[in-house]
């Protein structure tokens, strides 16, 4: 980092339209195109935007019986339509319509960018490995960056604000601008213009390919096995799976979820499947059609366990641990989650570019929906969370 920094240069303004979200900038998300989609601001570092497959479906309901506040799907695919015979951009026109119809959560990518989704699924991306987030009046923050990735090693660190990307301002734009300004092919140049503690400075960083391992485990005194979920990308349920079966004989389990920005549902159903014996994970409509979600028989129901949260847990981490609090399988310990329960489908426009739109919502077991309202933990914890729930965990008894 230099020790007087550089003035950025005059950024170029881009589209407006501020989509409050995290997310994780680059490749995430899927190559499928049909099915229920499950948007977050799941894993990615430097590109691409957060929309990621969750759960297959038959096809959908008719469009009238769409909730409110999300976006008309034959609006928006004759928006496009009408742009393109007219020689004009169909996907602007289309998020023009998405834009004003107050899906908080719809968004338009073109070809390239939705293509680039599949990246993620597999818990790789080409980036620069940073996490960003949304401020208030449109502002975009690091929240983190990756541990020997490309922002790590120009010494960018969180609370540094994103100013602009290859001269073209980020403040105020949706999600999916930004990643889209963010993405590129492996060794070419993005240059960042940031701000600290007032003053602006410029990073120019190689895009690579990263990856990243969604879970991990260690071990703490006492016998307790921490599985740490990172997010829900392709094979990270099974993980979860193997991990608890793996863990020492009488081994008391904290999961981890804190910062995790979601991803496939289907991979936080056999998450779910690791702590319970079958039953019901979640419910969900799609345009007022209601469908369930069901955990596999034979996990483990017997150790003690309890679900660390916290405001970046979102989407399919708060499905699972929705199910686990309603089911009393575990104790939620941390703080308010993000709130995100709104189910996203993909709608393919007449010039290839795709439209995800809100279709419907998740609820836990217990009938709560989690959009807008998030999980309330059992113990509230801030500062020292990890070891509150070690507190807990030491007062919870084994099963038979």
């Amino acid at each position: 980092m230099p020790g007087l920094p550089a003035r950025c240069p005059r950024p170029r303004d881009l589209r407006r339209g501020a989509v409050l979200t995290w997310v994780f900038l680059v490749a995430v998300g899927a190559a499928a195109s049909t099915g229920c989609w499950d948007r977050t601001g799941a894993a990615a570092s430097a590109g691409s935007a957060a929309v990621l497959p969750s759960v297959r479906t038959s096809a959908p309901a008719p469009q009238a019986s769409r909730p409110a506040g999300t976006a008309d799907r034959e609006a928006v695919a004759r928006a496009a339509a009408e742009a393109v015979a007219e020689g004009k951009s169909g996907k602007k026109a289309a998020q023009e319509v998405v834009s004003r119809s107050g899906d908080r959560w719809g968004a338009v990518y073109d070809q390239g960018e939705y293509a680039a989704f599949a990246e993620d699924l597999d818990g790789r991306w080409t980036g620069v490995g940073l996490w960003a987030g949304r401020g208030r009046g449109g502002r975009v923050e690091v929240e983190r960056v990756q541990p020997g990735g490309p922002a790590a090693r120009a010494g960018l660190r969180a609370g540094d604000r994103l100013l602009s990307v290859d001269g073209h301002a980020v403040t105020g734009l949706a999600v999916a601008d930004v990643v889209a300004l963010l993405r590129g092919a492996a060794g070419t140049p993005a240059v960042l213009c940031l701000s600290r503690d007032g003053a602006d400075f410029t990073e120019t960083l190689r895009r690579e390919q990263l990856r990243a391992e969604p879970v991990t485990v260690r071990e703490l005194p006492g016998g307790i096995t921490v599985i740490k979920v990172a997010s829900f990308t392709r094979g990270s349920g099974e993980r979860v799976r193997a991990a608890v079966r793996a863990a020492p004989a009488g081994a008391r389990l904290m999961l981890d979820l804190r910062g995790n920005p979601g991803g496939l549902v289907t991979e936080a159903v056999t998450a779910a499947s690791a702590f319970l014996d079958g039953g019901l994970v979640a419910t969900y409509d799609v345009r007022g059609t209601q469908r369930a979600l069901y955990a596999a028989r034979g996990g483990d129901t017997a150790r003690p366990l309890v679900a660390l949260v916290d405001s970046g847990t979102m989407s399919a981490a708060e499905l699972l641990t929705g199910a686990l609090q309603d089911r009393g399988r575990a104790v939620a310990v941390g703080t308010r989650t993000f709130g995100k329960g709104s189910v996203q489908m993909p709608t393919r426009l007449p010039d290839g570019s795709v439209a995800e739109l809100t279709v419907g919502t998740y609820r836990t077991p217990g009938g709560r929906s989690l959009d807008g309202a998030g999980i309330t933990p059992d113990v509230p914890a801030d500062e020292g969370a990890e070891e509150r729930a070690r507190t807990v965990l030491g007062g919870l008894g084994v099963g038979p």
